[in-house]
């Protein structure tokens, strides 16, 4: 395969070696300038390739996988049993079967086996752990991605130190690619951090192309109080508010957790709590494959650690005239309900279906109910859900034939925890009013989203809704 850069002005270097030179480090608490190496590994006298270095950075580490073999210099196969996290199905098997090179490309290959009437899956995961760790910088991948309902493949990192700000997730974790096997189009870029958990994240929706078809460029690049998100050189998320904390202990100085070496971690899960399961229409092939044509890893000459976390601001919404947290509630405006302001609709895992606002009400009509009961899904985010206060959640629906529905409140930044539980409602052909108390407990937020679920329950009938409200009591 022919290697491509990402920018303009390349580099001709001879393929790397496996070992690298640490570069200069200070302490975790030690707010300074750090210096990087600025030849980080050596080159070795083999078959030549072009990278293309990004303007004011350097390189310290490549793969471009030509020679014939994973080199275990460079990488560790994991090994992890079935559901060891989010549930999935697939054993991670440390072995060339389902991680391997060829034709200038990493393969990660899940497959599926069927043995006295148990199905099983195996799939490959691999990692620069203590191989090549770095603190700051620039990291890409260029590759394609596997189609198939199921799949969830990822490129990402954690600290070469897990324990040094405690377990998952204060130790934070750096998603650069995510990318559902039966939705690829769209690629989420997401932050972990914090005790309670919170995360930031980002998505990239192709308009043209598809991230099973062709390969792409993902990438961060990532200072002291920054964290910016890349998907071909396009900018689609930035996040510099972050922290680490041990519940009931002080917060550990700001940028903790993301002040210590993280190293990639390239696999492909099969099934889980995203994705879901594999269904009949999955097919182990191929195309089932995530396909790498490089990693690389810069940096700048050196970065400046005098970083203060922002102030903490919470942009709390303010309600209507009539103290309705919910705009456009009676759904007067023929807003764009394909961007972030006000109500919005979403489709994943499968569902199919459009929504339409007309006459003082939304109308979702449904092709494919999807395998997630938020496969269909209409949602409205920054509802400002204040400590201590109790709230009236409140709306009218109904459907062309008989059939149920799920209303939520949830968290987009905190874990998804639910303030109002997805909670069952029966539609009828004729208008009703639904209204709920909600007892808020949990932190302040200003980023609560009022949500109403239509996918896999049973029914692709027509629903109907107006009057949404939102009041603090």
């Amino acid at each position: 395969m022919k290697k491509t850069g990402y920018l303009v002005g390349a580099l001709a270097l001879a393929a790397l070696t496996a070992c690298s030179v640490p570069q200069t480090a200070q302490t975790m608490e030690d707010n300074s300038v750090i210096e990087t190496d600025a030849e980080a590994d050596v080159p070795k006298e083999t078959e030549e390739v072009e990278i293309e270095i990004p303007e004011g950075y350097h390189l310290v580490w490549a793969d471009e996988f030509d020679g014939d073999a994973l080199n275990e210099a460079d990488w560790n196969y994991e090994s992890h049993e079935p559901g060891w996290v989010n549930h999935e199905l697939q054993e991670y098997v440390p072995s060339a079967d389902y991680a391997f090179v060829k034709d200038g490309e990493l393969v990660i290959r899940p497959v599926k086996e069927e043995e006295g009437g148990k199905v099983s899956y195996k799939s490959g995961r691999v990692n620069t752990q203590n191989k090549h760790d770095y603190k700051y910088g620039r990291f890409e991948a260029r590759l394609k991605v596997p189609r198939g309902k199921g799949f969830l493949p990822a490129f990402w990192m954690m600290p070469q130190d897990e324990q040094f700000y405690g377990q998952w997730p204060k130790c934070g974790e750096i998603d650069i690619m995510e990318v559902l096997g039966d939705s690829t189009k769209v690629n989420y870029g997401t932050l972990h951090y914090g005790e309670p958990h919170k995360q930031s994240q980002g998505s990239f929706s192709l308009s043209d192309g598809d991230f099973a078809d062709e390969y792409h460029v993902f990438a961060i690049e990532w200072e002291p109080g920054e964290i910016r998100w890349y998907l071909d050189g396009e900018q689609y998320h930035s996040e510099n508010d972050w922290f680490s904390a041990v519940e009931g202990e002080e917060e550990k100085p700001y940028p903790a957790p993301f002040n210590q070496p993280f190293h990639v971690i390239l696999n492909v899960a099969v099934g889980g709590d995203w994705p879901g399961d594999p269904d009949e229409s999955t097919v182990f092939d191929e195309n089932a494959c995530m396909y790498v044509d490089y990693v690389r890893m810069f940096q700048k000459d050196s970065y400046d650690e005098n970083v203060k976390r922002p102030e903490q601001v919470l942009n709390l919404r303010e309600a209507d005239e009539n103290g309705n947290f919910v705009y456009n509630s009676d759904f007067s405006e023929k807003e764009d309900l394909s961007d972030d302001e006000n109500w919005k609709f979403l489709l994943f895992n499968g569902g199919e279906g459009e929504a339409e606002i007309g006459d003082h009400e939304i109308i979702i009509t449904s092709q494919k109910e999807g395998t997630e009961e938020y496969s269909v899904q209409l949602v409205q985010p920054k509802m400002p859900m204040e400590q201590g206060c109790q709230y009236e959640f409140s709306f009218e629906a109904k459907a062309d034939e008989a059939r149920t529905m799920k209303p939520a409140i949830t968290a987009p930044d905190v874990d998804w925890i639910r303030y109002f539980p997805d909670t069952p409602v029966d539609l009828t052909p004729e208008w009703q009013t639904f209204t709920f108390d909600v007892d808020m407990q949990d932190q302040t937020d200003d980023n609560g989203r009022v949500e109403f679920n239509m996918g896999k329950q049973g029914s692709t009938a027509t629903i109907h809704i107006r009057n949404v409200k939102l009041i603090k009591k």
